[in-house]
């Protein structure tokens, strides 16, 4: 009788975790898909924000999909306030507003004599590095992207 019970509860509880997924999809709240964007490339910069805004175009806008911008090497001298284009600049400004997380790779800005202050406005410092913080996103069940 014992197994028998365990077998019922066993059946109850996927009926459960049936039903709670059918009602999530029924108010029209799926989870947000998680996506994070390498980008090292000085040449790939507007390449990768084009693609950036592709994503959330095709994906439905921000509140269907969290993307993380991270950012290391050659590229990084994109996005400083003193450097970066108009187009640059608006871009990564309407993404940001949007829900785009800006990550600066730590040791890229110490090694160009950088600081967080330097660079337009929403970056925050990935202190371990980039690629410290995209492993830690992949942990966190991150697709990862490198255009």
């Amino acid at each position: 009788m014992h197994r028998r019970n365990l077998f019922a509860g066993f059946i109850a509880g996927l009926g459960a975790a049936a039903a709670a997924r059918v009602s999530k999809a029924q108010a029209g709240t799926p989870d947000a898909s998680k996506v994070v964007y390498h980008l090292s490339d000085a040449d790939k910069v507007g390449f990768v924000l084009g693609n950036i805004g592709n994503h959330y175009e095709g994906a439905g806008g921000p509140s269907r999909v969290r993307i993380v911008l991270v950012v290391h090497g050659p590229a990084l001298k994109a996005f400083r306030a003193n450097a970066a284009t108009p187009v640059t600049r608006q871009e990564v400004g309407k993404f940001h507003e949007g829900g785009l997380e800006l990550n600066a790779c730590g040791n890229t800005m110490k090694a160009q004599k950088i600081t967080v202050q330097d660079l337009l406005p929403g970056f925050v410092a990935a202190e371990q590095g980039g690629v410290v913080r995209i492993a830690e996103l992949q942990a966190q069940g991150y697709a990862y992207l490198r255009p």
